[in-house]
């Protein structure tokens, strides 16, 4: 399990789209008319080989417009990457794990988890088909010339009510070594050249709360965000009400 694509979700796609390819500059975005089926529009940014999605609603009463009457702009959901789809399908249904949505193509199969068997967010796990492709990324999409090609999603941070009882459920549908412990009731999964944290729930509850990036130039990302007034605490950047951690490569 590799994490290949996080997704934001927020109201306002075109200001959205705008500063998060300043803040990490990113090449144009693909729009994929597919995500109409959930009444949503989209940009999908390359960012090193994965990928980072913003998601808004067109209509009432999809999925991510309910989560931003209930978290405002947040983080939506993740997207991990397996070898193997099939060993996957096999563990979710002996775990009685219910699917919200499944695509087959000759190049990609996916399978949406449903969140109420996971908790915390949507989480979709993918088979591409070579593995360094990705069908939802767009048909032309390359890795970005020099160091910006090496960025990368590090992690994801998802709230919980009970931050190690989540991280257990999350270890057991996703086949992974048990969670372990840290500082201020923190638990951890470790994945393939990533990681998923756990901590207590603040007043919004469940959710994504946050992603680590390594980047290219971290200054700049940092500096470019605060005269956007984007609230800068460290090395953290809050965008769509996220907590974006930013590394150097």
């Amino acid at each position: 399990m590799r994490i290949r694509q996080i997704v934001f979700a927020a109201r306002d796609l075109t200001e959205g789209s705008a500063r998060l390819a300043g803040l990490l500059g990113l090449d144009p975005p693909f729009r994929d008319a597919g995500v109409a089926e959930f009444g949503l529009d989209n940009a999908v940014f390359v960012f090193g080989d994965q990928f980072v999605e913003i998601v808004s609603p067109l209509r009432d009463g999809t999925t991510a417009g309910r989560l931003i009457g209930r978290r405002g702009d947040c983080g939506y959901m993740l997207i991990l990457q397996t070898d193997d789809l099939a060993r996957e399908r096999a563990r979710f249904a002996r775990l009685g794990v219910r699917t919200v949505f499944e695509a087959e193509y000759p190049d990609i199969s996916a399978v949406h988890l449903h969140p109420k068997d996971t908790g915390g967010a949507i989480v979709s796990v993918d088979e591409p088909r070579p593995a360094p492709s990705w069908r939802w990324g767009g048909p032309g999409w390359r890795l970005q010339p020099g160091s910006r090609g090496e960025q990368r999603v590090v992690g994801v941070t998802v709230e919980a009510q009970d931050p190690c009882a989540m991280a257990f459920r999350w270890a057991q549908v996703l086949g992974l070594a048990a969670p372990v412990t840290g500082a201020r009731a923190r638990w951890r999964l470790t994945l393939q050249r990533g990681l998923v944290d756990f901590v207590p729930a603040g007043s919004r509850g469940e959710g994504i709360f946050g992603y680590t990036l390594a980047v290219a130039d971290r200054p700049a990302a940092l500096q470019l965000a605060r005269s956007q007034g984007l609230s800068v605490q460290g090395d953290a950047v809050t965008l769509f009400g996220t907590r974006i951690d930013l590394l150097s490569l």
